[in-house]
């Protein structure tokens, strides 16, 4: 399968790690430029790229970049993605350490809901509430006790039946969790995030869930 990463910091660089040692073709790109990936290039093999190459022929684009750098991404920056691409967002709002205040939501829009209107293409979320390196150190086959969960939210069945066959691949264990509409129940500050828990687990934080954002995560 082909690939596309936009963003190479701890979660962008150890996908492409983790997927280019399972076999799959991967671009990365970053804000930088491709001279700048050089040694990820050289470690793992992936292809560094530009951000507007990246999605280019890939039956699967990983976004994960800052929040308030989605609205900066060029414009097209999916075009060149294969029909029916799965748009996978890993992305968090983090408005006192980094993103400043984003009013959609701070208002109730879940972010997820707020990277798709910006990206003009349907996203499922994922991989955002776990840490970097427990992507490489912390993935378990399928039927392994303990094994990591990680909620998939989204509104397009194909692509979520995607994302989440690449989880299970990736080494945890994907459950559904809605649609991109209830992806506030694993935003940061929620139970399920960064909780490492089991299948089950990962149901029961997501149904406890409060609507309220936490002060900590708010502008």
């Amino acid at each position: 399968m082909k690939i596309g990463i936009i963003g190479a910091g701890n979660i962008g660089g150890n996908l492409t790690r983790r997927f280019a040692a399972l076999g799959h073709e991967v671009a990365v790109a970053n804000s930088r430029g491709p001279e700048t990936l050089a040694d990820l290039e050289a470690e793992t093999g992936a292809a560094a790229v530009q951000a507007t190459e990246a999605a280019n022929g890939a039956d699967i684009v990983i976004v994960t970049v800052p929040e308030k750098r989605i609205p900066d991404l060029p414009a097209g920056l999916l075009d060149g993605a294969t029909p029916g691409a799965a748009v996978i967002d890993t992305c968090n709002y983090y408005p006192k350490e980094r993103d400043g205040r984003i009013d959609a939501i701070e208002d109730g829009e879940p972010e997820g809901r707020w990277v798709e209107r910006h990206l003009a293409h349907p996203v499922i979320k994922v991989f955002n509430g776990i840490y970097a390196q427990h992507l490489l150190d912390r993935h378990l086959p399928a039927g392994s006790p303990g094994r990591v969960a990680l909620p998939v939210a989204g509104d397009d069945a194909g692509a979520k039946a995607k994302v989440m066959s690449l989880v299970d691949e990736l080494g945890f264990e994907p459950v559904d969790a809605g649609s991109l509409a209830e992806s506030w129940r694993q935003q940061p500050g929620t139970p399920v995030y960064g909780a490492d828990l089991d299948a089950d687990g990962v149901r029961k934080a997501l149904a406890e869930a409060p609507a309220e954002r936490p002060a900590h995560f708010r502008a």
